[in-house]
C-alpha cells in the first residue's frame, strides 16, 4: 500500500494520540485513527453545503443528519424542475423518522442545476438517481464544486475514489489523478453501495490472513429499493431472490475499495468474490451471510478479535467501535441492531468455521451507513483533508 501523503499525516496540531495498533496486526491493512476531531480550534466556521435530489430517501436523510451536524450548515436544495421554486415543505413528501428541520422546511428547493446554485457552497452532497447523476454531477465538478456522491454512476471509474473512510482513505488522493485528467476545479468522491458497506468493512479486519475467495449472500430491507420501489402486493409474505445490477455492485465495488493504490493508479484486490442478492419484508437494515477463505488459517476467534480491534477513525460520524461482535448465534438482527452506533456501525456474529472457510453474519443500517452517513463521513474526511 502506497505512503500516505502529507494531507493524510495526523496533523501536528491536533492533540488527540494515535490510539495504538496491536502487534498481532498487520500494519499494512490496519488503520489507526489519524485525523484531528470536530471541536479543533482551527476550525470553527461550519462549511456551507447543499443536496442534490433533497426531496427523495436518501436526500430526506442526508437533511436528518446534516441539521445537526456542528461543521456542515445547509445552504442549498436542489431537485426536479417540478419542485424548483417551492419551498422544502412543499416539494418533500417527508417519510424520515424525526420532524422535518424547522429551518430547512422553509427553505427554496432550486433546479439541479450549476447556475442556481450559489457561489459559496463548498460541499455537494448528493443522492440523485444514477441517471440523472451520470448527467449532472460531471457538470458541476466542472463549475467548481466538489461533490460527495450516493449515486452510483461512476463508481468503477479509474479516477473518482470510492471510498469507505475506515477502510481505504488513502483512496482519497485519486482526486489529484482525477483533477489532471478531467480539469475539473471541483471533485468528486463516491461511497459504495448499501450493501457492499455492509459487508466489506469486515472483509478489510481479514486481510492480514490473505483473502483469497470470499461469497455473500444478501437479505436486503425494502428501504434500499425507495419508497415506491416495492409495492406491498410483492413483499408482505414473501422474500425475492433477485435484485437488479445489486450482485455487480458487490462483486466489483469490494474488490476496488480493497485495492491499492500507488500514488498515480489504483489497482483492484485480487480475491474472488461471489454474490446472491435478495429482496426481505424488514425497512432498514440489510442483513448478509458471508463465507471467506483466506490464503492462511484463520479460526472464529481470531477472525473476531480482528474485526473488535479494526479501528475507526476520529472523524464525527465514525462509530467507536466501528465493528460491533456479537457472541450470540442469533445476532445480528436488523430490527434490534440496525441503530448500533447512531446507525453507523457494522454489526458481526454467528462466527464458525464450514467447510466453505470462515462463516459469519454482519449487518449495516442502509439508509444510513449505506447511502447518507456514508456521504457525510466522506463529506468530513474532505473536509479534514483540506478539499474544501
Amino acid at each position: 500500500m502506497a505512503e500516505l501523503s502529507d494531507r493524510m499525516r495526523f496533523p501536528e496540531h491536533c492533540s488527540k494520540p494515535l490510539r495504538p495498533v496491536p502487534p498481532s496486526i498487520d500494519t499494512r491493512y490496519r488503520k489507526p485513527k489519524r485525523f484531528c476531531g470536530h471541536d479543533s480550534e482551527w476550525r470553527k466556521m461550519a462549511v456551507r453545503v447543499g443536496v442534490l435530489g433533497a426531496t427523495g430517501a436518501v436526500g430526506q436523510r442526508l437533511i436528518q443528519l446534516l441539521d445537526p451536524h456542528p461543521e456542515f450548515e445547509i445552504a442549498a436544495l436542489t431537485a426536479s424542475d417540478a419542485s424548483a421554486g417551492k419551498t422544502y415543505r412543499q416539494a418533500a413528501k417527508w417519510r424520515v423518522d424525526s420532524p422535518i428541520p424547522s429551518d430547512v422546511a422553509d427553505s427554496t428547493v432550486t433546479a439541479t442545476d450549476p447556475d442556481e446554485v450559489p457561489d459559496d457552497i463548498d460541499l455537494l452532497f448528493s443522492s440523485l438517481p444514477s441517471s440523472v447523476g451520470a448527467a449532472v454531477e460531471p457538470g458541476f465538478c466542472d463549475a467548481g464544486y466538489v461533490v460527495s456522491s450516493n449515486s452510483s454512476n461512476g463508481r468503477m471509474d479509474d479516477d473518482i475514489p470510492l471510498v469507505i473512510p475506515e477502510v481505504n482513505a488513502e483512496h482519497l488522493d485519486l482526486l489529484e489523478v482525477q483533477r489532471d485528467e478531467r480539469g475539473w476545479d471541483g471533485a468528486m468522491v463516491k461511497n459504495p453501495n448499501c450493501s457492499t458497506i455492509t459487508f466489506v468493512p469486515t472483509l478489510a479486519a481479514l486481510t492480514e490472513f490473505g483473502l483469497e475467495k470470499v461469497h455473500v449472500s444478501t437479505l436486503q430491507a425494502v428501504s434500499g429499493a425507495g419508497y415506491d420501489g416495492v409495492s406491498s402486493m410483492e413483499i408482505i409474505d414473501n422474500a425475492i431472490p433477485y435484485i437488479g445490477g445489486e450482485e455487480d455492485k458487490l462483486e466489483t465495488e469490494s474488490r476496488k475499495l480493497l485495492g491499492d493504490f500507488d500514488g498515480a493508479s489504483l489497482s483492484h484486490n485480487d480475491m474472488a468474490v461471489s454474490a446472491s442478492c435478495n429482496r426481505i419484508p424488514t425497512i432498514d437494515g440489510h442483513l448478509e451471510n458471508v463465507w471467506v477463505e483466506t490464503e492462511d488459517d484463520l479460526t472464529p476467534e481470531a477472525a473476531a478479535e480482528a474485526m473488535r480491534e479494526y479501528p475507526s477513525l476520529d472523524l464525527r460520524s465514525s462509530p467507536d467501535p466501528l465493528i460491533h461482535v456479537f457472541e450470540e448465534p442469533d445476532r445480528p438482527q436488523p430490527r434490534m441492531d440496525r441503530t448500533l452506533g447512531d446507525g453507523m456501525a457494522i454489526a458481526a456474529g454467528g462466527l464458525q468455521e464450514s467447510p466453505f472457510g470462515l462463516q459469519y453474519n454482519c449487518l449495516a443500517h442502509n439508509t444510513i451507513r449505506g447511502a447518507a452517513g456514508a456521504s457525510v463521513l466522506n463529506g468530513e474526511l474532505l473536509l479534514e483533508n483540506g478539499y474544501i
